[in-house]
């Protein structure tokens, strides 16, 4: 990409093992006699054309009030520049419409302690938060955790009987993060009266600052956040007697707004030539912002890198010479719980399901303090793995950086971006990850250089994620791999399991733990 390798990408399919082969050489034959050398796209696809595409989405971000969130006018102009330029590659481009619950903060929110000290306190604004002005009492859960445990633990505001009743004046139910979705949270508490919702953080490790995040649908109370160690002073102050406050809230919530998702397929011509037709590989990024920034490295970086490998795909005609069809998907409303893929895979009939042979997906790969991580699909770290099949694409993208030197880790498999449902159909899945909100380990730091003790990426979710928020080195290593892994998937001769076989037909659900709606909020929803 930026620069030359010691090594380009050869690689060898073997049943499910791929190994890395050395520079300018193909690998040794495998018991299908199936060799895939990558190395052509990889050198094609290049920091200077993934950072042109990036500076497009900023120039659209910055003429359309700071954003590209669906719903508007920066993420219509962004699927029309990304519609373009896959049409100008020779792609067929499918504009996919689809309802959603739109949502937007029209003010930052406020919350100031009334007694018994006066005080602002830092908050900010849950995704679908209702609108209001409330000033009254503040009463915690009757099951916070305090001081936090080590591991988190909080159940919180999980079950009814966690609330008081609210008392006849205006409350404030002050509810700790953990174990179930925020949405349940602020469901109980307005089912036991309260008439806003403060949701703190938990407390443990990385869980201390102020936390936000998606309630997936309209709440009829404002929701606001707050960090555990301003909750823990409201707490000890309880105790003691009264706690007041004082929550605003300014939002539009609209349960119809329009928006798209972008799919680019081979042309009908290049379509014939593919020897497997009914398998196709779906490699996806979700093309959408926060409303609170340009979201260039979330999820610029990953739409721009797909959108390089789809070009240098057709540029070397590598398109004419697929096993099976390749899929770019741009996908709409990420960030308000991953509709855009949900409704995709939602709309395809069982035939249809059946003839997706795996799904990509690259969801930040930019971060400025990056780690190389990627999605566990065999759970042998997280215990939660994908779908048969998973572990295998996982192994290609380990198997990558191993034979570049370049140290991996696993992330989590648990459904939090446009991956989710199609694990839940059963289909397998992998992916690329450089970091959000979490803190780099001194470890990390020692492996990957950055700086520990630092987020990821400090400007995850806000308005300086722009085009100055992107490390390129982490561009460069993580674009190489997933157009090597893009080529793999859509080159080998070689299907994902042990006997070299392809998907199974009709997998059905529940492959992966925990992958249900509920738990495919975007980003943090718990």
């Amino acid at each position: 990409m930026r620069r030359t390798l010691a090594a380009t990408a050869a690689i060898v399919l073997t049943g499910a093992l791929v190994a890395a082969a050395p520079a300018q050489a193909k690998g040794p034959k495998g018991g299908h006699g199936d060799t895939v050398d990558t190395s052509a796209l990889t050198d094609a696809v290049t920091v200077r054309g993934i950072l042109s595409h990036l500076r497009a989405l900023q120039d659209i971000a910055t003429a359309n009030g700071g954003n590209r969130a669906s719903g508007l006018p920066g993420h219509t102009a962004s699927a029309d520049y990304v519609a373009d330029q896959l049409e100008k590659a020779g792609y067929t481009v499918t504009r996919q419409e689809f309802q959603f619950p739109f949502f937007q903060e029209l003010e930052p929110a406020t919350l100031t302690q009334l007694t018994p000290v006066e005080r602002d306190l830092e908050t900010a604004t849950f995704d679908y938060s209702g609108a209001d002005d409330v000033t009254g009492a503040v009463v915690p859960t009757n099951d916070v955790v305090i001081p936090a445990t080590e591991e988190p633990s909080s159940t919180s505001g999980c079950e009814p009987e966690d609330f008081e009743a609210a008392p006849a004046d205006p409350a404030i139910a002050l509810i700790q993060r953990g174990s179930c979705d925020f949405a349940v949270k602020v469901a109980n508490a307005e089912a036991a009266g309260y008439d806003a919702v403060i949701i703190f953080n938990e407390g443990n490790p990385g869980r201390t600052d102020l936390t936000v995040g998606t309630l997936g649908g309209e709440a009829g109370v404002p929701v606001v956040g707050l960090s555990y160690a301003d909750a823990v002073e409201l707490i000890e102050q309880a105790e003691s007697g009264t706690v007041t406050a004082h929550v605003t809230t300014k939002t539009e919530n609209d349960p119809s707004r329009t928006t798209e998702n972008v799919i680019a397929d081979l042309s009908s011509k290049d379509a014939k030539k593919v020897k497997n037709p009914n398998d196709t590989v779906v490699v996806g990024a979700h093309l959408d912002s926060v409303a609170a920034g340009p979201g260039i490295n979330d999820n610029g970086s990953g739409s721009a890198t797909i959108l390089e490998i789809a070009e240098q795909m057709s540029a070397l005609k590598l398109t004419k010479k697929l096993q099976r069809p390749v899929r770019f998907a741009f996908w709409g409303a990420e960030e308000s719980g991953l509709l855009g893929a949900e409704h995709y895979v939602a709309s395809l009939s069982q035939a249809e399901r059946d003839g997706i042979y795996a799904n990509l997906n690259f969801d930040m790969v930019g971060s400025p303090n990056y780690v190389r991580f990627v999605y566990d699909g065999d759970g042998s770290s997280e215990d939660v793995a994908g779908p048969p099949g998973s572990g295998a694409i996982e192994k290609i993208f380990t198997d990558y950086f191993d034979g570049q030197g370049l140290a991996s880790a696993p992330t989590a498999f648990d459904g939090r971006s446009d991956y989710g449902p199609f694990i839940e159909a059963g289909i397998p899945a992998g992916g690329l990850f450089s970091g959000a909100e979490g803190e780099k380990t001194a470890e990390e730091a020692e492996i990957y250089g950055g700086t520990a003790g630092e987020a990821y990426d400090e400007c995850y979710h806000s308005a300086c994620d722009d085009i100055t928020n992107i490390n390129d080195d982490a561009l460069f290593e993580l674009g190489d791999a997933a157009a090597h892994a893009t080529a793999i998937l859509t080159m080998s001769k070689t299907g994902l399991f042990p006997d070299g076989s392809f998907a199974p037909k009709h997998p059905g659900k529940g492959h992966a733990k925990g992958h249900g709606k509920a738990g495919q909020l975007a980003h943090a929803a718990r």
